[in-house]
């Protein structure tokens, strides 16, 4: 799979130093894989939720929220945006989910 973008993960991981590792570590494995549904994605990581279009990763113990689009045809993952848990929690964030 293709991640667009990394960018947007280290500018995150920047901001919290501790999201690097397990972001990271979702980046390498996420570059290596060839998923074609939510439920092969599950197989990796069996807590990852669909919200809308997207798919929701729970990072670092729940910690942070990866929200990323998934185009399986394109083998192409968008990252729309990277929240704490505090910020997964409020409202309008969905609204990324509906495109």
């Amino acid at each position: 799979m293709r991640v667009f973008s990394k960018r947007a993960l280290r500018e995150f991981w920047g901001r919290h130093p501790d999201a690097e590792v397990p972001l990271e570590s979702w980046y390498k494995t996420s570059i290596k894989a060839n998923w074609s549904n939510l439920a092969e994605v599950r197989r990796t990581y069996p807590h990852a939720d669909p919200v809308g279009k997207c798919t929701v990763f729970n990072i670092k113990g729940n910690e942070y929220r990866l929200v990323v689009k998934i185009e399986y045809r394109f083998r192409a993952i968008y990252v729309k945006r990277i929240l704490t848990h505090a910020e997964y929690n409020r409202k309008g964030w969905q609204d990324v989910c509906n495109c």
